[in-house]
């Protein structure tokens, strides 16, 4: 399905985020995107548009994922088109993002498929991380 850039009515795949959050996910801050409650099915692309301001206090490596009418026990992972994680120095305010949902048996992620900002790679040397071994005096 594409998209067409000049329609004159709404498109129904268009979601505006509701709320843009710093919130603590299994551990780790993350950059929280919530959009409107509804079904977003397998394989079907929608545009979100982030409408709120992202908070100044949000790390630019901040993981960033979605949240789903306000319910922040469950939440996607916002991805790019090679699967990883989407941070938050790569997000913009009032911008449209199209994604493509991917499900699986036990998730689903929101995979980004174009628009995104230039981000550093913040990819690990390997894992797991190599520990630091401190000198002794």
């Amino acid at each position: 399905m594409s998209c067409n850039k000049n329609c004159n009515r709404l498109c129904p795949n268009l979601v505006i985020s509701t709320a843009v959050t710093l919130v603590t996910v299994e551990g780790t801050d993350t950059l929280l995107i919530n959009i409107p409650a509804g079904t977003y099915r397998n394989g079907c692309k929608y545009c979100i548009v982030v409408a709120q301001s992202i908070p100044t206090t949000v790390p630019i490596g901040t993981p960033v994922a979605v949240s789903i009418g306000g319910n922040t026990t469950t939440v996607y992972p916002l991805t790019n088109r090679c699967c990883a994680q989407v941070t938050a120095c790569a997000i913009r305010t009032r911008t449209r993002y199209p994604v493509c949902v991917s499900t699986s048996a036990t998730g689903g992620t929101f995979k980004v498929l174009n628009g995104l900002s230039c981000a550093p790679n913040n990819n690990l040397a390997s894992i797991p991380v190599p520990a630091t071994t401190t000198p002794t005096a």
